[in-house]
């Protein structure tokens, strides 16, 4: 139960981080940064037991009724996940402290969303529950709806944040749907059930399949939907480095990952996780190669890594799953060193831009090192981890090493790959030369060395790199347990930084060479992508799509939206009659709605008076539609109300009728009230056609609503709970049954009931007795004489004596005065 605590945890710290602001300054994020440590922590204590296959599992109810519970449960990918989210975050919350000033406003409200958005990605990493996966992925984009906005004073960052969370809220709901037909499919609503047993193939699955891919590609901006990365740059850096680097854009890829053992045969999955996964390699980093500003050079290149791991997570291969697990923390680390080092750079220099830094490796050559490093890690060098996962994920793709994909689908991953790394290559080589490196034709930049503090968070995340790289079975040991679920190769396949001379190392080298003559002809690639043609803008489909529905909804709107009121009505009732009223004639046509049988059938009436009583009710209700005055077809419609009472008296309730009987009494001295406004006489009565028309309708749904009346109290499956509520009646000392309901058993539902209603009573008697319109009196402007300074203090009010509410312009109320 220990995971669930550190969840509350993190609701609960970020709860008290915002009145502590003001006293603590940036220092407020050492706090923040406690339970993402307390997390690390306990999954490292745990990590011995979860990779000797002993996951951590753990269920809480949530919604029993529905078989809904929160269910967690810790694995080799989890672990792997977990370390990254927390341990990752750790340390960007202490980058935190320097990178703030203490002066900064909403640093408390910075602090807290981030909490909360580490809380969210570690439900989402560990549940075990489609339904929680999704509240914590809605979460997280919720919280990083908030992250990216921050600064929101700025319309750049408001409508960068927006577009984000559209995004990745819109297709999340994709994404469920697809859940809630996976889980009826197979039965299970649980992940790892899903994965030991998916259901059988076919159209279904393949729709939900899609849809679920979807919502994994928003969320980890792969083409087309990745426009909205790039614009969340506008996000303070250490938010960059958490949410764009180790945390939120990895949900996507988690998920593809997660699912992989057991869908990653289906050939709808094959198709686009590897499809779509090449294609935003190749994008990201071509796009990478051509910013000027480091910070989108990054975010480009995240893009293209993020392609890199869905293609591997979803390949379906152990090798392809023990790339991924190499190449997941090693663009956790690399990737948040280098956005962390330009967060040193923006913080000291006052630019981003490459074409205006220059000469900051002399002056910063410790932050240099640590991102020269990460770069390299990022282009695939030894000794570093980015190096031993790009060998095992060449590996993955060598025709003939794998079982699927097959031969020529492998081979043509494989040049997609090598190319793509080529082009990580270059943009990681621009990366370091445009920040550290003294460029001839750029003044030098002025800016002081940064204190140990602010730099040793890259150089601690640079370090791990180096560390795990050179002792990558560390990282193995997650590695095989989450590859070991999925089929193997002809051989065992292991993350080390040396495995003797093979093609896999000849094509590194190919690719190290090529990479290095794009970056050295850095300006004929430039001229290149200056001459090729345009491509589509994927951020104006956005707009376009957003667009489209606010005039769709705007036409809807101006049609449905008529002010009559016949005419809301009928919709409803042609909706009830189109949707469930089908559904019940359907039922019935067909045989899956049981009729009840004789001995459960229709009564004409349990005594003589109810048929009276009904006579009246029918009449009344019929005079009350032909009616052509206001005041008697209110009577008429309240003895209708009256009737009904009546029944309610004769079946043994005469309290449910003495309640009908007061709400009747007070909505007629309500109506009348309200009568004396209007006509005496309805001015528009529907006539031909139309009034056909409502008649059908009305009869129509009044039939349709008794008959699934009678069906639904026929077809009751379990007992009524009406003889539970006698016998706590008994225990709780009561003698009236209805009273009990009302004041004990549902005393909450009756409460809001009595809320609505004094609601409702304060605004009528406000609307009531309000002054009228016709009280009003417009005096006529009286000229005084000049000098007397007109009805001022002391002086008479003009006019005839009546009280005078005219208002003036400014919102003062005028005695008889002109205003």
């Amino acid at each position: 139960m220990l995971l669930p605590a550190i969840l509350a945890l993190h609701a609960a710290v970020a709860v008290l981080l915002p009145p502590l602001a003001d006293r603590f300054g940036s220092r407020i994020f050492l706090l923040a940064g406690l339970p993402p440590a307390a997390a690390a922590v306990w999954a490292l204590a745990g990590a011995p037991g979860i990779l000797a296959g002993d996951p951590v599992t753990v269920g809480i109810p949530w919604v029993p009724a529905l078989e809904i519970s929160l269910d967690f449960r810790v694995d080799a990918l989890s672990l792997a996940m977990l370390l990254l989210v927390s341990g990752v975050g750790t340390i960007i919350f202490g980058y935190c402290v320097a990178y703030f000033r203490a002066e900064e406003r909403g640093l408390g409200r910075l602090a807290a969303n981030m909490v909360l958005f580490a809380g969210s990605m570690l439900g989402l990493v560990t549940t075990d529950n489609l339904f929680a996966l999704y509240v914590f992925w809605e979460l997280t984009s919720v919280t990083s709806f908030l992250l990216v906005g921050h600064d929101d004073h700025k319309e750049q960052a408001r409508r960068a944040a927006t577009q984000a969370l559209v995004t990745t809220t819109g297709t999340g709901l994709l994404m469920l749907i697809g859940f809630i037909m996976l889980g009826h499919a197979a039965g299970d609503y649980s992940i790892s059930g899903l994965v030991a047993d998916p259901p059988e193939g076919g159209p279904w699955l393949t729709a939900a399949l899609v849809l679920v891919l979807v919502g994994a590609f928003a969320k980890s901006a792969h083409v087309p939907l990745h426009y909205w990365l790039p614009a969340a740059m506008i996000a303070p850096t250490p938010v960059s480095a958490y949410l764009h680097a180790a945390a939120m854009v990895k949900g996507g890829v988690y998920l593809v990952a997660r699912l992989a053992p057991g869908f990653s045969e289906a050939g709808a999955w094959q198709f686009l996780v590897l499809g779509v996964g090449l294609a935003t390699m190749i994008v990201g980093g071509w796009r990478a190669l051509r910013q000027d500003d480091l910070k989108l050079l990054l975010a480009y290149g995240t893009i293209s890594q993020l392609g890199f791991l869905t293609l591997l997570g979803g390949a379906g291969t152990q090798v392809a799953a023990t790339a991924m697990i190499g190449t997941l923390i090693a663009h956790g680390l690399f990737k948040a060193t280098l956005f962390l080092s330009v967060g040193v750079i923006d913080h000291e220099t006052g630019s981003r831009s490459i074409s205006r830094l220059s000469g900051l490796g002399r002056r910063m050559p410790l932050l240099a090192a640590a991102a020269t490093l990460a770069a390299a890690s990022m282009a695939g060098l030894p000794p570093l981890i980015g190096f031993v996962a790009k060998e095992a994920a060449l590996e993955s793709f060598v025709p003939g090493a794998a079982p699927s994909p097959p031969p020529v689908a492998a081979g043509a991953m494989l040049a997609g790959v090598a190319l793509a790394s080529v082009i990580t290559f270059a943009y990681s080589a621009r990366f370091v030369w445009g920040a550290f490196a003294d460029k001839p034709t750029v003044a030098e930049s002025r800016a002081e060395a940064p204190s140990p503090l602010f730099t040793a968070a890259p150089v601690v995340l640079a370090a791990l790199s180096l560390a795990l790289g050179v002792a990558p079975s560390l990282l193995d040991h997650i590695a095989q347990g989450y590859a070991h679920a999925l089929p193997a190769g002809h051989k065992p396949y292991h993350l080390a930084l040396w495995h003797g001379l093979t093609p896999t190392l000849l094509l590194t080298a190919l690719v190290v060479a090529a990479g290095a003559a794009m970056f050295v002809k850095r300006r004929a690639v430039g001229r290149l992508q200056n001459a090729m043609p345009r491509w589509p803008d994927a951020e104006y489909g956005y707009h376009l799509f957003l667009h489209g529905t606010y005039t769709a909804a705007l036409n809807v709107t101006r049609r449905s939206q008529s002010g009559s009121l016949p005419v809301y009505l009928g919709i409803i009732l042609a909706t009830i009659l189109l949707l469930p009223g089908v559904r019940l004639v359907a039922g019935l046509v067909t045989g899956s709605i049981a009729v009840p049988g004789p001995e459960e059938g229709l009564r004409l009436w349990d005594s003589p008076l109810e048929l009276l009583v009904a006579t009246v009710i029918i009449v009344t209700s019929v005079a009350t539609v032909r009616e052509h005055r206001r005041f008697p077809s209110l009577i008429l419609l309240n003895v209708v109300g009256f009737g009904t009472a009546g029944l309610f008296v004769l079946h043994g309730a005469p309290d449910l009728a003495l309640t009908l009987v007061l709400v009747e009494t007070l909505t007629t001295i309500i109506l009348v009230f309200v009568l004396r406004r209007l006509p005496a006489a309805f001015s528009v009565r529907p006539d031909g056609w139309g009034k056909r028309l409502t008649v059908l309708l009305c009869s129509a749904a009044g039939t349709f609503i008794a008959l699934a009346l009678w069906l639904m109290t026929a077809a009751r499956p379990g007992e009524p709970v009406s003889p539970g509520y006698s016998e706590r009646a008994r225990e709780a000392g009561g003698t009236n049954l209805v009273n009990m309901i009302l004041a004990d058993f549902r005393a909450l539902d009756t409460l809001g009931e009595v809320v609505v209603l004094a609601t409702a009573a304060v605004a009528v008697s406000s609307l009531v007795l309000l002054n009228r319109r016709d009280r009003v009196i417009d005096e006529p402007a009286v000229e005084t004489p000049a000098g007397t300074g007109g009805a001022g203090e002391g002086s008479e009010p003009t006019g005839t004596g009546a009280l005078n509410l005219a208002v003036s312009p400014a919102g003062a109320e005028a005695s008889g005065a002109e205003p």
